[in-house]
């Protein structure tokens, strides 16, 4: 019998310079390089004489790399410099003193640079097969709140939430998860601030990278205004609004005939109707719940949520699909989650920003790893990714004067892996 006490005599040391922390950066390194993103970095990002302004491009594949392996914030990126990790990528690795440095040198213009990469890494990587085509494609719009800590922090502010940090905007695409568009934005800005501009930039993005079928935009109340609406009238985008209860919407949701509304399924405990009618011109389809049985008496009228749309079809599936806005969640939720944004690491504004769109890259090589390389259609879990992908412990060998990256014997998914970097090594070179 094996001795309870074997662990103790085991003696542990940090020695072995051929050992790989997270070996399975090889698939979305490669992903990388074949998309050209470090070339892209060097071409359009310049910092002109400001601190780090040297090689913008391993910076920011460093940083990327990082967050990809799970980092969330500057220093985690220390661990691409331990053993070999730094050769299963196709850059040089940066300290992370030089990459706070470098990140503390942004201004806003540079913030755009760096968000003219990610446009631009989008439309290739959508042309490589990730895109939609002429595929209907509906986005969602949302924000979200980005904890900070300490009191040193440019922008940030306590808004909705009560939580100090910072209040981005992002748009995501329902059917992947992929972030289309993000925007930094103070703590105290209210949901809706620069969506019009937003959303302008969006779609002009969107049509770019190859999305040349018909567009959707979902959002919740807070978006819901009439500017926002007629610039999707104009930019010729389907619009899908939550609408806020002020007045007139509750003047127009009681008008209802009571014959007008449409049961529709819903929990054992409570009953939902759906109805129409108009609100400026445009459809406005309203669902109403409330509960039955016992807790009834809690909430015991009907609870109304309205939207505002031009879309054409039954009222009823339209409702559904407007309520799978949710989805956006799951995708701020693989920001946030153990990754890049679960914190803004940086006491500058515009450092979180350059953050923030270097995190959405990190997202994107997640996602484009998995559909084309795992071949995994529709959205994923960046932790369960990581799990089975990234974080595989390897070690480099030379046999022959060739170089070999070892990985566990019986890894489940190790059919899989192989396939996933067959795939993407076959991948036009875009650097």
């Amino acid at each position: 019998m094996r001795s309870s006490h074997a662990l103790d005599r085991t003696g542990i040391t940090f020695d072995d310079d051929h050992a790989v922390a997270n070996a399975g950066l090889v698939m979305t390194a490669t992903l990388a390089e074949r998309l050209g993103i470090e070339t892209l970095v060097n071409e359009i990002v310049d910092l002109g004489d400001r601190p780090g302004a040297a090689r913008p491009g391993p910076k920011v594949m460093t940083l990327v790399h990082s967050i990809v392996a799970g980092g969330d914030c500057i220093d985690d990126a220390d661990m691409l410099r331990s053993g070999a990790t730094g050769a299963v990528l196709s850059h040089r690795v940066m300290a992370p003193s030089t990459l706070g440095t470098f990140l503390r040198s942004f201004t806003f213009g540079h913030v755009r640079q760096l968000d003219k990469v990610a446009g631009t890494v989008l439309a290739r990587a959508w042309a490589a097969g990730a895109g939609p085509g002429d595929a209907p494609m509906t986005i969602d719009l949302d924000s979200t709140v980005c904890e900070v800590h300490g009191h040193h922090k440019q922008g940030a502010a306590y808004g909705y939430t009560h939580a100090l940090g910072l209040h981005p905007m992002l748009a995501t695409r329902a059917d992947t998860g992929e972030v289309l568009h993000v925007r930094q934005r103070k703590g105290s800005a209210n949901t809706a601030r620069g969506a019009v501009p937003f959303a302008c930039e969006l779609v002009a993005r969107v049509r770019r990278a190859g999305a040349t079928g018909s567009l959707t935009v979902r959002a919740d109340s807070g978006f819901f205004s009439e500017k926002l609406i007629t610039a999707c009238k104009r930019l010729s985008v389907s619009f899908s609004l939550t609408v806020r209860q002020i007045p007139q919407v509750k003047g127009a949701i009681e008008a209802i005939p009571e014959a007008d509304w449409t049961p529709i399924d819903y929990t054992e405990k409570g009953e939902a109707q759906v109805a129409e009618t108009t609100y400026k011109g445009d459809r406005l389809i309203v669902r109403r719940t409330r509960l039955i049985g016992p807790q009834a008496e809690l909430w015991p009228d009907w609870r109304h949520h309205g939207f505002v749309t031009d879309r054409e079809g039954d009222a009823v599936e339209l409702d559904e699909d407007h309520r799978r806005h949710a989805v956006t969640e799951l995708a701020i939720r693989d920001l946030k989650e153990g990754a890049g944004m679960n914190h803004c690491p940086s006491g500058r504004f515009f450092a979180n920003a350059a953050w923030l769109v270097l995190s959405t890259l990190a997202h994107h090589l997640v996602r484009w790893t998995c559909s084309l390389g795992l071949q995994i259609d529709g959205p994923v879990v960046a932790k369960t990714i990581r799990r089975r992908f990234i974080a595989l412990p390897g070690r480099f060998t030379r046999s022959a004067r060739k170089l070999r990256l070892r990985l566990p014997s019986g890894w489940p998914w190790r059919d899989a892996f192989l396939a996933a970097v067959h795939r993407l090594r076959a991948l036009p070179l875009l650097a």
